[in-house]
């Protein structure tokens, strides 16, 4: 298929506005006065880094940094990590309804939330990675600074990904600059990864043979050997640093973004919550949208929570393992530009299959084979490939499910943010459900905090969950994908619909306007 959004062509954009006499100037074309510079489209994308930088190091560290440093018993972790994530995605959905309730303000509908939620934040995110000098209450502590970091994170997150419906009315500018905001998301985890990584990562003095003395106290050395006060330093450094690049990233948003307002529509009735639910799932598109993409992400954050110590344990590169994350981040960031060809070259739903399902065998061979350092790296860069697939095409199609919504229904306006925060909302849900699932299911297999080795039930636990259960999760949301009805002749319909609907718009605000210059 060779219909994609580069050979997309808006007859109507080409138009002038015709002039009501001649004094009137005659407007811009209206794919020059739709166009968004590279400045506002790389400010938008810095935008997304700080959802992906903190993401990054959570999921990748997070668990092991409550097993190994925190050394809370596994059970203790996957409460956590469970109640953490179910919170988070519970707070989706309502921050979207608040936010469709919203009103305009100078800066915007979605602006005041990502500027008002980044200083808070920033402090509970940092506080995350404290560990408090007391044992009895130190469960409660990080169950209360994570949820309270992912609530102020979800009031970041779901207006930035609402203002993709705001920052143009053309959808081909809209999906440009979603590409540039998957590059830099991409190199947000890259980044995070880095940080947290080879700061807290390059310590590692624990010996890989299997008969390593395990007899140091756990209350003065991790299981890396250096002093557990050292590690906990680490981390804290690690968070302040991530915590600065949060902060400079927001402002980088707010001037360097302007939210256009939608003064061509009158909003409709605020909705219920119910209302809103109801709304988003009666819509067949995005239904089968959520529900494809709800495994195929599973999938990937299963991979990325269990990855680490996956390494450390299971393959016995207890010294690379953030090396072997950091080449996997690299290479999808690197191969962002290449699936933003692919699917404007092939369409949307061809990318799904090709780019998702280049993960399997790759996630199959890293069991398979015997522990090799050198093929490690290479499966990792291959890998990469479909991690950049995974985080470019679920926000790149989403527009396109509210397109769709907008023609089926153009009486409705204003709950964009619905749309965006419901995916979320089940997306974050199911993982915290898998991610509680696996990092219990450590604790039946007898892992032992604190410890250089650990019994070869854990090493078989870790490659369940990071080669088998992904590639069935895969498989299940690819084959749903399949019935996803929105293709390029659809999309590109939709398109053409909404874009005659803007035009005549357009030209009835500018006649009456003319109109009340001439009285």
């Amino acid at each position: 298929m060779a219909r994609g959004e580069g050979a997309e062509q808006y007859a109507a954009s080409l138009l002038s506005v015709k002039p009501i006499n001649t004094e009137v100037k005659t407007a811009k074309p209206r794919e020059q006065r739709n166009r968004l510079s590279v400045s506002s489209k790389l400010c938008y994308a810095i935008g997304g880094a700080p959802y992906q930088i903190t993401g990054s190091a959570l999921g990748f560290f997070l668990q092991i940094y409550l097993l190994d440093v925190a050394q809370l018993d596994p059970f203790y972790a996957s409460i956590i990590l469970f109640v953490g994530r179910a919170w988070d995605a519970v707070t989706d959905p309502t921050v979207g309804f608040l936010v469709s309730r919203s009103r305009w303000t100078s800066v915007g509908r979605m602006m005041p939330w990502i500027l008002s939620s980044t200083p808070f934040a920033v402090v509970t995110y940092f506080l995350i990675w404290y560990v408090p000098p007391f044992e009895q209450g130190k469960v409660i502590w990080y169950l209360i600074f994570y949820c309270l970091f992912q609530s102020m994170q979800t009031c970041f997150h779901v207006p930035y990904s609402a203002l993709t419906m705001f920052i143009s009315s053309d959808q081909k500018e809209r999906d440009s600059a979603t590409a540039y905001r998957m590059m830099v998301e991409v190199m947000g985890t890259v980044l995070g990864t880095a940080i947290q990584g080879q700061i807290v990562g390059g310590g590692s003095d624990c010996s890989t043979k299997p008969d390593v003395s395990d007899g140091r106290n756990s209350s003065a050395y991790n299981a890396s050997g250096v002093s557990l006060d050292e590690t906990k330093q680490a981390y804290l450094l690690a968070s302040g640093v991530i915590s600065i690049i949060y902060v400079l990233c927001a402002g980088v948003l707010f001037f360097g973004v302007k939210e256009q307002k939608e003064s061509r529509h009158k909003k409709s009735v605020p909705l219920t919550f119910r209302q809103g639910l109801w709304l988003v799932v009666s819509h067949t598109p995005y239904v089968k949208l959520v529900i494809g993409f709800l495994f195929t992400s599973l999938a990937f954050m299963l991979l990325e929570g269990n990855f680490a110590l996956f390494i450390t344990y299971a393959l016995g590169h207890r010294n690379d393992f953030q090396n072997i994350l950091l080449v996997i981040m690299l290479s999808g960031s690197l191969t962002i530009p290449l699936w933003q060809w692919f699917l404007t070259r092939f369409g949307k739903k061809t990318a799904t299959y090709f780019g998702i399902s280049w993960a399997i065998p790759f996630m199959i061979l890293i069991v398979c084979i015997e522990s090799n350092l050198v093929m490690s790296y290479l499966v990792s860069v291959a890998a990469g490939v479909s991690v950049a697939a995974a985080f470019l095409l679920p926000w790149s199609m989403l527009p396109d499910v509210v397109d769709d919504f907008k023609v089926k229904n153009p009486d409705i306006h204003g709950h964009e943010a619905l749309f965006y925060s419901f995916y979320v909302f089940f997306i974050k849900f199911a993982s915290g459900i898998s991610l509680g699932i696996s990092t219990l299911s450590l604790k039946f297999a007898d892992y032992k905090t604190g410890s250089c080795s650990q019994p070869e039930a854990v090493s078989l636990t870790l490659k369940v969950l990071v080669s088998p259960v992904p590639v069935c999760l895969i498989i299940v949301g690819l084959l749903i994908l399949r019935t996803y009805p929105i293709d390029e002749d659809r999309r590109l319909g939709n398109q053409k619909l909404l874009q005659e609907i803007l035009d005549s718009e357009t030209d009835s605000e500018s006649e009456a306007s003319a109109l009340g210059s001439n009285v």
